[in-house]
């Protein structure tokens, strides 16, 4: 019994499949793509035990760090479609995690903010996210790991001057 590839069912591990005829001048691009739906799929599976969707650990960690930002900021920081981020606060908020109230300085505007209940889910998800990394870097001793973010970082830069968006250096992207 063979063991098989995470990214193609029924492909022994160590092979690598033909990528789609369209996609044979980006091999890096389709690599990246591939990682990155396997590195999405392995945060859903160890987001599941503290009851959250990938992505709404993102939304906490914001507002962990952050504190109460309104809600247009969260959608600005996290670059994500208003009506997801309007479905993860109402989830995040229907499980008691989240508190939305309107702005004292403009009663238009929402104010989100993590609720006393999330500290629990603070560490959950702290060991989610160590764990994921663990799985993402097995087999990489120090200075591979050092290599492969000093190269996703040369990657983002390039995304990110490319849209003419990235002030700061790696990690800040802004739209």
């Amino acid at each position: 019994m063979s063991a098989q590839s995470p990214g193609m069912p029924g492909q022994a591990a160590g092979t690598e499949a033909a990528p789609p005829s369209a996609a044979r001048g980006g091999p890096v691009s389709h690599a990246l793509t591939r990682v990155a739906r396997l590195h999405r799929i392995a945060a859903g599976r160890m987001l599941r035990s503290a009851g959250l969707y990938p992505g709404q650990e993102v939304v906490m960690m914001l507002l962990w760090d952050r504190g109460p930002v309104r809600q247009s900021e969260l959608i600005k920081m996290t670059e994500l479609d208003p009506s997801t981020v309007t479905k993860m606060l109402q989830r995040l908020e229907q499980s008691g995690y989240v508190r939305r109230s309107p702005d004292p300085a403009d009663r238009r505007a929402v104010l989100v903010e993590a609720a006393e209940s999330s500290c629990a889910l603070h560490t959950q998800v702290s060991q989610a996210w160590s764990g994921l990394e663990e799985q993402t870097l097995t087999g990489l001793d120090a200075a591979d790991r050092a290599e492969l973010t000093r190269l996703l970082a040369r990657i983002e830069e390039n995304f990110c001057a490319e849209a003419a968006n990235c002030p700061d250096g790696p990690g800040t992207c802004q739209t």
